[in-house]
């Protein structure tokens, strides 16, 4: 089977995605270095003999890495901090000019890699590109409203560089890549510090902790589910006659932030109340995929119901989390 390499292969959704192409029976380079990750993640991956880590900054170039990587076919790009809670140490709040140079240096590195040894390029974007929009759902076509020197910008704009720098290589090289805007995704084996939503109102859920919404909490995210996901990456880089393609890959189910804190609550049956923080900069007010394209040309769409992805979650938490019994 051919070989595929993960960059940020240890992280929450990179970490899925590997498990996912070993349980296929492709071959794996894992390829990461823990500045957000963890190595629990992989850790029951590492005795595979398909599987293979490489500790490395993919801002170095890959070539003079420990482990020399000629015999590719495929090449995701996962690799950056996610994460805008300024209060977590995994955030890219904390992580500002690494951020910036994962998502622009290590791309062109990831792209140099992969023209070298003529690999599908499957560069992981963001809907943060669309920033605060003006137009709901988001269509691929959508420029985005992005504060280009906000406290956010970034991860925005590095995604945006990266991907002006991924359809760079499309067009001047011929290299076959392919950008997917990732929506908000949870599951397990998501940090418990990471400082998003979901791992935010779970915890605060489990300790009977107030549970801490921003604004009024009329703001709107769309949630899916790590193996929906997962299973829309993989459509999309295996897809054939899709190069130079971006498509959203997200649930459409759209949920105030508010109603989600009150699921949050009903599901873990906790006491806890509910308290209002000031909105963040930038803060997005609107986020809902338009999956059209996703429907049509990878014939996907999300198949996990919030309430079944949330009880997976919330179990898993219960393990990592010292949880007020109820």
């Amino acid at each position: 089977m051919p070989t595929v390499l993960v960059a940020g292969g240890s992280g929450f959704i990179g970490s899925f995605l590997c498990k996912e192409l070993l349980a296929r029976e492709y071959s794996v380079i894992c390829v990461d270095n823990f500045l957000t990750s963890s190595k629990e993640n992989i850790a029951e991956l590492l005795t595979n003999p398909r599987f293979v880590f490489i500790e490395h900054d993919i801002t170095k170039e890959i070539s003079n890495s420990e482990y020399p990587i000629t015999d590719i076919q495929y090449v995701f790009h996962l690799a950056s901090p996610a994460s805008p809670n300024d209060k977590s140490p995994r955030s890219y709040i904390a992580y500002p000019i690494e951020t910036l140079q994962a998502n622009s240096q290590g791309t062109k590195n990831l792209l140099d890699l992969s023209l070298k040894t003529k690999a599908r390029f499957l560069y992981a974007s963001t809907s943060e590109v669309y920033g605060d929009p003006q137009m709901s759902p988001q269509q691929e076509s959508y420029w985005g409203n992005v504060n280009p020197n906000g406290v956010r910008s970034v991860y925005d704009e590095g995604k945006r560089f990266g991907e002006a720098m991924t359809q760079a290589y499309h067009r001047k090289f011929g290299v076959d890549t392919r950008i997917a805007r990732i929506f908000n995704t949870y599951g397990p084996a998501m940090q418990v510090d990471d400082g998003r939503v979901v791992s935010n109102f779970i915890t605060e859920a489990l300790k009977n902790e107030p549970l801490s919404v921003y604004g009024d909490g009329s703001q709107t995210r769309s949630f899916c589910y790590v193996s929906d996901l997962v299973e829309g990456l993989l459509s999309f880089m295996f897809g054939e006659g899709l190069q130079g393609e971006v498509i959203n890959l997200g649930n459409p189910n759209e949920k105030t932030i508010l109603a989600f804190a009150q699921e949050i609550k009903e599901l873990t049956h906790s006491s806890s109340e509910i308290i209002y923080q000031p909105l963040p900069s930038d803060d997005p007010k609107k986020r809902n995929p338009d999956i059209t394209k996703a429907k049509q040309l990878l014939k996907w769409e999300p198949k996990v119901t919030l309430e079944e992805g949330l009880r997976k979650t919330i179990a898993y938490f219960k393990t990592k989390v010292s949880y007020v019994s109820l």
